[in-house]
């Protein structure tokens, strides 16, 4: 069975932990592979290559780094199929799913690598004094990057771009829950040796990295818990650091909708990979005018989200991560229904092999409840009947979650309205709408930081002034 290495300055290496641990399908149980605990050796000499590749990487003129980057992309495209089949295998997202949002994130990558060929590095602006103020963006230098388990390879090309093209070295650390794909990624490198290097394990790695005292940015996509202890630690070592973390994303669902349509959107923005997305719909405010209808229609429609292995075309829902999570979304359905809440389909843990849950549906809700008020992450669909859109988007802005929010109306005035949720990202009527010029930054529990176009690459890089004056006029007459 495959015991997964680190990548250091351009080889493969084995880990110093002394401990081993499984990767486990959670389709079958069945462990499938081994990955090392981590430790801060490890760390060390993954850190020691990014800085000693840094001036290097940095000299290369931008396009030059920006053709690098781009021959990765291509060869990463040419194996989505099998990077997809590693997801699935890891973490059961469906093949079908896992590929779609690989190549989603390779054409994302390859988007924000090329803003780097217009990005202004170099800007020179006139003064009033006759002079001229020229604004430098350096790199920073080596930084870490610590992604999540539910979107493995996406989430990583989604931080890479900016931080690569800018002229930084980067360690990455994937989450431990799925170590598969983003090691056959970094096997599929084209980049000089310690441009990219990766460090497996849980916090024994992950720790130890945030806490290096030569990375200068730590990105982070994680739980509130461990976004805080990384803030407070960056910041007391004056390192910077771009956090996105839990969300509860609210959805308002306004009088005027058609309520079927209305009702297959949500569906898919509440169970697709099995509610483990950031963005996940969460919280769901409908008008009394639609709720029943809209009800009925939701329940029809997760009724057709089947279970399975990701590997069936015919499966919907693969299973949830593990049996941790498992836990947390049926706890989250427990405390629903024993504080008045109805399920109106799932809530059930399946009895058969896997970590599945179903497509659940909850109606007569109350902010005393979980599920609306902690991140669940799982395919949860909790409905509250709201009198008006007032109350609806009061309630939507009450979380302390402030990540994304969807309102579906065809009312321009509420459309309008939207924008005091408080949310890193707002969709009106298309949930994940958009493309890469979007900006943002999450607030309250969600994070910090902005990313996105052009501010991926601010904070990416340090900006430094050079100011040329006229030379002093002689005073000789």
């Amino acid at each position: 069975m495959k015991t997964l290495q680190n990548l250091i300055g351009g080889k493969w290496v084995d880990s110093h932990s002394v401990s081993l641990h499984d990767v486990v399908n959670p389709a079958t149980e069945e462990v499938i592979a081994h990955y090392p605990g981590g430790s801060a050796d490890d760390v060390d000499r993954a850190v020691e290559a990014a800085v000693e590749a840094q001036p290097g990487w940095a000299e290369l003129p931008v396009a030059e780094r920006v053709e690098y980057l781009t021959r990765w992309a291509a060869e990463i495209a040419e194996h989505a199929e099998e990077l997809a089949e590693l997801e699935c295998q890891e973490m059961g997202k469906p093949v079908a799913l896992g590929r779609t949002f690989i190549e989603g994130g390779v054409q994302g990558f390859r988007t924000a690598v090329h803003e780097a060929l217009t990005y202004p590095f170099v800007e020179t602006l006139p003064c009033a004094d006759g002079g001229g103020t020229t604004i430098l963006r350096h790199p920073l230098g080596a930084t870490a990057v610590i992604t999540p388990w539910n979107f493995p390879v996406p989430m990583v090309l989604g931080a890479l771009g900016p931080l690569l093209a800018s002229g930084n070295t980067v360690v990455v650390k994937p989450s431990e829950r799925s170590p598969l794909s983003t090691a056959r990624l970094f096997e599929l490198s084209t980049l000089p040796p310690g441009v990219v290097n990766l460090v497996l394990g849980d916090a024994r790695a992950g720790a130890p990295l945030v806490e290096h005292g030569q990375i200068r940015l730590v990105h982070f996509t994680g739980s509130v818990e461990a976004g805080r202890r990384i803030g407070a630690g960056t910041g007391g070592r004056l390192c910077r650091s771009i956090l996105e973390l839990g969300g509860k994303d609210p959805v308002i669902v306004d009088s005027g909708v058609d309520p079927v349509a209305t009702a297959a959107a949500i569906a898919f923005g509440a169970f697709v990979n099995t509610g483990q997305i950031c963005t996940s719909m969460e919280r769901i405010y409908v008008h009394q005018d639609i709720a029943e209808a809209f009800v009925d229609a939701l329940v029809d429609i997760a009724s057709t989200y089947t279970l399975g292995d990701g590997h069936d075309a015919e499966t919907v829902l693969g299973p949830l991560v593990d049996a941790r999570q498992r836990d947390i979304v049926h706890g989250h359905v427990t405390d629903a229904v024993e504080r008045g809440a109805r399920v109106r389909i799932g809530g059930v843990i399946p009895k058969r092999k896997g970590f599945f849950y179903p497509a659940t549906v909850l109606t007569d809700v109350d902010d005393s409840m979980l599920v609306m008020t902690e991140e669940t992450f799982g395919p949860l669909a909790p409905i509250v009947v709201v009198s008006s859109f007032g109350e609806a988007l009061e309630r939507a802005g009450s979380s302390r979650f402030a990540l994304g929010a969807t309102v579906y109306t065809h009312n321009p005035d509420h459309a309008a309205a939207a924008a005091g949720i408080p949310a890193g990202v707002t969709w009106i009527n298309q949930w994940q709408g958009g493309g890469p010029e979007r900006l943002y930054e999450p607030a309250g529990d969600s994070g910090m930081g902005a990313t996105g176009a052009r501010a991926a690459y601010d904070a990416a890089t340090r900006p430094a002034s050079i100011h040329t004056a006229p030379a002093p006029a002689s005073t000789r007459s």
